[in-house]
């Protein structure tokens, strides 16, 4: 080892580190468990009272509670798009094209950001769930030099000298797997669950297209 490395110090920066992969996976984890159960939550309960009132612009008078959650916001979006483009006498660029292609236009981008908001946090999970082995592996390397070099320095090779050192080194690796396989078993859990809000937010953009058709078809 070069002298002016402490090897020791070197390990224990990679046990930290590991340490504050596990943390923040953990943490991650429960918020995304808990953002999920919220979203499925809300949007259950925004379609149970959206589909059942009878006009569309009737939405302003749902409860607060029932208005929450990416759906709603959908609609709200819809809404409020439907009533600036009939609002407008003269029409600008912005509304120029025709107007189902518009508002579905604009209902898109708003899934995108519900998507990018729902995703989160899932890149993190990632990058711990593919670094963290490689990660412990690299103070396993370390601590593996240092033992050597302290055998060498004994001049022992005994199994009980060569032994100990090695396999407190691999203890690193051992972390990083243990750190690493929580990591990605929640990402790939939270990937499928992303899939499926985005699958029901696009169901939910046709349905309210057919919604706002009929009702700016059945007021002109």
């Amino acid at each position: 080892m070069t002298p002016n490395i402490n090897p020791e110090f070197i390990i224990d920066l990679t046990l930290y580190t590991l340490l504050a992969f596990s943390v923040t996976t953990w943490t991650l984890i429960f918020f995304k468990l808990w953002q999920f159960f919220r979203i499925r939550r809300n949007n259950e309960r925004f379609e149970s009272a959206f589909w059942r009132l009878p006009h569309l612009k009737q939405i302003k008078i749902l409860a607060p509670e029932a208005t929450e959650g990416p759906q709603a916001r959908l609609a709200f979006t819809g809404l409020a798009w439907l009533n600036e483009y009939q609002q407008t006498e003269e029409k600008t660029i912005k509304h120029c094209g025709d107007a189902a292609e518009l508002l579905e236009q604009t209902l898109r981008v708003s899934v995108q950001q519900e998507q990018h908001a729902m995703e989160s946090g899932l890149s993190v999970l990632a990058s711990i769930g593919s670094t963290a082995p490689f990660v412990g592996l690299f103070g396993t390397v370390i601590g593996i030099m240092n033992a050597m070099h302290k055998i060498t320095e004994s001049g022992s090779s005994s199994l009980d000298v060569v032994a100990g050192p090695i396999g407190d080194a691999l203890v690193a690796t051992a972390i990083g797997i243990a750190v690493a396989v929580p990591a990605v078993l929640a990402y790939n859990f939270f990937l499928r669950s992303l899939k499926v809000q985005r699958m029901q937010l696009e169901n939910f953009v046709i349905r309210f297209l057919t919604v706002a058709l009929y009702t700016k078809n059945e007021q002109a």
